[in-house]
């Protein structure tokens, strides 16, 4: 393994003394990246993940051309599912597209479980791979349970989750067994990826936002609980995130995770006084990177001041990066970010 000689992001994480705020972004690998859009016309993205060579060449090449503090590793959230059973496709302006939606009991019964050294090894083999070449931290992740939920019982996407709710309500029995299975996987994945190499975990539920607090509290956090504590014994900053889920960052602080992901509506300085005192990750609008430079650098200082209010910081965006992004503003940003917080830790 190559030597490890920028580790600012896992010292935030614990809330360590950093020589600046680290910096990585969701989304960073691919996207926006002129090389990644040529590779992508020859091959789609679970084709990609399946050559671990160049899924770890796209994985590092953000690293090397914003000088970021991690790397992330490229895949999708719905990698391990079709190990399970589930017959998903990533449809290209749709996004993942499940034929077989579960419905039932006797559904969640037949999932299957996943065997990460055979079903996803190409995604280990990416991770030992890059363990060799990086001298950031690898950031590995999983979807969540009901994030993962949603595409299974919606069938793909959706922008209101009614199926997904129904079946919470009026299925309990086979919405818990859901939940469990997942959360089996969630964690068994997970594990494998730290035994390949992975120095971090991120945990995405992305449409968690879409449930209310006490839903979150009855359906979906009994769950939430279980993985993280069992996560928590393999020692690496275990990250939450999730969008439009302010109302549910104060049920993450029981978890036994690291950071708390923020997305761009929670200014960071409301979330330290409603009582979040774990590291905090976030949070500009993605699309302020749409803005003139004064614009991005006016927002991400406003970010960065109220970020090192407190120990424990990492920036990032509320979401991820989009394709319209330019990367000479994420390489700038960056900069910025590493600068600017420099100069304030020296002024202390």
């Amino acid at each position: 393994m190559s030597q490890l000689t920028n580790d600012t992001f896992l010292k935030a994480c614990r809330r360590e003394a950093v020589p600046h705020v680290p910096v990585w972004y969701m989304r960073q690998a691919g996207r926006s990246q002129p090389e990644y859009r040529e590779l992508k016309k020859k091959y789609g993205l679970e084709q990609i993940t399946r050559m671990p060579e160049t899924c770890a060449w796209v994985t590092k090449l953000p690293v090397d051309q914003y000088n970021n503090d991690a790397a992330i590793l490229y895949k999708d959230i719905m990698t391990p599912l079709p190990a399970m059973g589930v017959d998903v496709e990533i449809k290209s302006g749709i996004g993942p597209v499940i034929s077989n939606p579960v419905t039932s009991l006797k559904d969640v019964q037949s999932l299957g479980e996943l065997h990460p050294e055979k079903d996803v090894d190409f995604v280990l083999e990416t991770i030992r791979i890059l363990r060799k070449q990086l001298t950031v931290p690898l950031i590995s992740f999983s979807g969540a349970p009901f994030t993962l939920a949603s595409y299974m019982v919606e069938g793909g996407p959706s922008k209101n989750y009614h199926k997904t709710k129904a079946m919470m309500y009026g299925q309990p029995d086979t919405w818990e067994a859901l939940m469990e299975k997942l959360a089996d996987m969630v964690i068994t994945y997970a594990r494998a990826q730290i035994k390949a190499g992975s120095q971090a975990i991120q945990i995405f539920d992305s449409w968690i936002g879409a449930l209310s607090q006490s839903d979150y509290q009855q359906y979906v956090k009994p769950v939430m609980k279980r993985i993280f504590s069992e996560l928590s014994t393999e020692n690496v900053p275990l990250i939450m995130h999730g969008v439009g889920a302010r109302h549910l960052t104060k049920d993450w602080t029981d978890l036994d995770l690291d950071v708390v992901g923020l997305d761009w509506r929670y200014p960071i300085k409301e979330a330290r006084a409603d009582g979040i005192t774990k590291a905090v990750q976030g949070n500009l609008d993605p699309s302020v990177l749409m803005a003139p430079w004064p614009v991005i650098e006016k927002k991400a200082k406003e970010i960065i001041d109220q970020g090192m209010e407190q120990p424990g910081f990492v920036f990032n965006l509320g979401h991820g990066v989009f394709p319209e992004i330019d990367p000479a503003k994420l390489k700038q940003l960056t900069s910025f970010v590493h600068d600017y917080s420099a100069e304030k830790l020296a002024e202390k």
